[in-house]
């Protein structure tokens, strides 16, 4: 069984500002990979009041390949380069350089691209390593063939290196906005033919070009005529230096051909994507199940290197400055913590402590953990949810004693010091530490930030617990159950109180915005994970919180757009999927359907969750019915599919339902977990049953179309669990290249 036969990476594309169906790009890249690659159909969408959406899956035109590292259209992207080839004249702006292109025939798999540039008569193939890649270009026999690199917007510099046929350059701009003096992307591009000096032509700003081989930062980009009908180009980049970007070069790409590289890539795909095996005779929730599983893989992003002695290396974007260790970026803690990484501590674990790692280099690095990294921190959404990551780490036993040690010195001083600058750790952590709360008449989003910081102490109480400081651990218990001063009686909502206690008088329970982010009191009043006894006590019992459920899924999907003072779309899209106020097109109502199965009810969680998924959720261009953070929704919808949910990240269990397929098989770093609807007894699974459950079940005997699983044949070879993809050594994708792809 091809598991890449199933995945859609277009999944979500099909958006606009105004109304997202996921917000996706479709990324060719590696698991984790520090550089993607898309198509850029239409680049003007990335200025005014578009922002980046620079591809559609229903446009018509092709500006070329874009190098990207956007994890949201959001954020923005940073150093992004666009490649594409060309014949007579080079032409360097987008809208005069656009060529057609036929979505239809052009083939976008997450290990390859290939697509035809109908203008200029020529076949554009792509394959990805971690920080670079290779690309083949088929010219049908035309002259003045060349290749053409641009830096669309900021400042770049480029120059054609004839002695080693190499392009060699620097960009520097960034959408998402960093500040850091010198931050940039340096890049080789190395091509297998000699270059044609005289047709080598610069690009300026303006959209002219001219001769020549260099280009400063008051221009754009470069174009090169190359020789013969097929032209290959290796390329890799580095955030250090241009010696670094030539030092990738060698490690991932020299020496492979573009099959080789695209059959380890995809290989590497097929071992990450088994790692969870379904089977259903409904082909559609196939393709739904993995291509989320797809997703879930692109984020959060390796933004380290190694260097010629083997050391792992990062540039510091906070900084400025070259670090040791390595480093992850491209991450919305706000939102992924509520899936993602619940589901890397079952099928990603190594991964997972790596990326903890890079989180707490970065505290070593700059002095505070990371809420919204990219490239440096962008400081964005309430709360400073990595504490449930590191929580997660630390209750399922991922990440050494030490490691998790030093996360917990950075999630103390995040919850006890108050940063001077705005991005870093918890707005009014002194006003909250005062009052148990944040005042609502000193902060916006006081209730929605209020209730990330309680959560917040609940898994700092977990990670002192792990490491044996229970003074610590009983401390932010205490303050864990601060939600009840928030809580109106009268009204049953969590609702915002200034520093004298007092409510406002103009209460409405539709207007969104003011005390609660993206959202309004329906969406953001049952965030208490770590006690839904506590609330459900709080509204007179078990049975009456399940009442207020019902209410909430019954009730019209009215909205005010309040403080916002225009519509947003998750206001648009909650209306559009017609859930009631269950806004599952956003992260906050992730968990509300499962209320039901952690008060005692599985049958009403049930009874939802297969119509969210049913009616919500698809592996089509606009498969989702919301924004798709960072990989946060496509691990949502894998979670139902297999009927077990991280209600509570930070505690080590998973409630249970009934899976929406025939079978499935969770393989962990230690064992494989089965799961069939006659296996649904309890309402409660703990992490340790499942990482460590033996079972009798031959995976040679399971029939994937007459063949033993990608996963299983992975182990015959002796492919470990946690090196596959790990590309950073030659000695590793030496491995793969001896063994092949199965």
């Amino acid at each position: 069984m091809s598991y890449l036969e199933y995945v859609n990476i277009k999944q979500g594309t099909e958006s606009l500002p105004r109304f997202s169906h996921g917000n996706t790009l479709p990324l060719i890249q590696m698991p984790f990979g520090m550089n993607a690659y898309a198509p850029q159909t239409s680049g003007d969408r990335a200025s005014g009041e578009e922002g980046n959406w620079f591809y559609h899956p229903k446009d018509r035109s092709l500006e070329g390949i874009r190098l990207t590292h956007q994890p949201s259209p959001w954020i923005g992207d940073y150093t992004p380069l666009v490649m594409m080839p060309q014949r007579e004249e080079p032409i360097g702006k987008p809208m005069r350089r656009w060529s057609g292109y036929k979505p239809q025939d052009t083939e976008l798999r997450p290990h390859y691209l290939k697509t035809e540039f109908l203008r200029y008569e020529a076949i554009f193939e792509l394959a990805p390593t971690t920080r670079g890649g290779i690309a083949r270009v088929s010219y049908h026999g035309l002259n003045d063939r060349s290749f053409a690199i641009f830096c669309d917007r900021g400042k770049a510099w480029f120059q054609a290196d004839y002695e080693r046929n190499a392009i060699v350059g620097f960009t520097q701009f960034s959408y998402s906005g960093c500040q850091t003096d010198g931050f940039g992307m340096y890049f080789v591009y190395q091509f297998d033919c000699l270059l044609d000096k005289d047709r080598t032509y610069i690009f300026h700003t303006d959209g002219s070009a001219e001769p020549g081989s260099y280009v400063n930062e008051d221009t754009c980009g470069i174009s090169v005529g190359v020789t013969g009908c097929r032209v290959t180009v290796r390329f890799a980049t580095s955030f250090i230096s241009v010696e670094q970007a030539w030092i990738t070069l060698k490690r991932e790409v020299t020496g492979r051909g573009f099959d080789q590289i695209k059959d380890i890539a995809g290989q590497t795909w097929e071992t990450y994507l088994s790692r969870i095996e379904i089977e259903s005779d409904d082909e559609n929730q196939l393709r739904l199940f993995y291509s989320c599983m797809y997703r879930v893989f692109l984020f959060p992003t390796k933004f380290y290197e190694t260097d010629g002695q083997g050391n792992k290396i990062h540039y510091c974007a906070d900084t400025g400055k070259v670090r040791p260790g390595v480093k992850y970026l491209n991450n919305g803690f706000w939102d992924t913590y509520r899936t993602i990484y619940p589901l890397y501590s079952l099928i990603a674990e190594d991964e997972f402590a790596e990326m903890l790692e890079g989180y707490v280099n970065t505290y070593k690095d700059c002095g505070w953990l990371p809420k919204w990294p990219s490239p440096n921190e962008v400081g964005m959404m309430p709360g400073t949810l990595i504490d449930a990551v590191i929580a997660e780490a630390a209750t399922k036993g991922i990440g050494s004693r030490k490691l998790i040690q030093d996360a917990l010195e950075g999630v103390l001083k995040h919850a006890t010091e108050e940063s001077t600058d705005s991005k870093y750790g918890r707005h009014g952590v002194r006003a909250y530490n005062q009052y148990g709360y944040l005042p609502s008449d000193m902060y916006c989003e006081s209730v929605s930030n209020t209730l990330d910081y309680i959560y917040g102490d609940f898994c700092i109480a977990q990670i002192a617990k792990s490491v044996g400081d229970m003074d610590l651990y009983y401390k932010h218990m205490e303050t864990s159950k601060n939600y009840v001063k928030l809580f109106d009686k009268e009204t049953g909502f969590m609702r915002g109180r200034d520093r004298e206690g007092n409510m406002s008088d103009d209460f409405d329970e539709f207007r969104w915005g003011g005390d609660y982010c993206e959202g309004g009191p329906w969406q953001s009043s049952f965030a208490v994970y770590h006690d839904i006894e506590g609330l459900a006590a709080l509204h007179g019992g078990k049975d009456q919180l399940m009442e207020k459920i019902d209410r909430l899924f019954a009730t019209k999907p009215n909205y005010r757009v309040g403080t916002y003072a225009r519509e947003i779309h998750e206001m648009t899209e909650m209306a559009a999927a017609d859930f009631g106020q269950c806004a599952i097109s956003n992260q906050p109502s992730f968990h509300i359907p499962y209320i039901y199965a952690a008060l005692g009810n599985k049958e009403k969680t049930q009874y939802w969750v297969e119509r969210l998924l049913k009616h919500g959720f698809s592996a089509r261009d606009d498969g989702f019915p919301g924004d798709e953070d960072n990989g946060t929704m496509a691990a949502w919808v894998v979670f139902s599919m297999l009927g077990i949910y991280p209600f509570c990240p930070g505690k080590p269990e998973y409630l249970r339902i009934n899976p929406m397929v025939d079978r499935a098989i969770i393989h962990t770093k230690y064992n494989d977990y089965v799961i069939t609807p006659e296996e649904n007894d309890e309402r409660i699974i703990r992490h340790e049953d499942i990482v460590k459950r033996n079972y009798d079940y031959d995976m040679k005997e399971k029939k994937h179309g007459g063949k033993a699983s990608v996963f299983q044949k992975n182990r015959e070879k002796n492919i470990s669990w946690n090196t596959v993809g790990d590309d950073d050594g030659d000695r590793r994708w030496d491995d793969f290249s001896k063994r092949g792809a199965s």
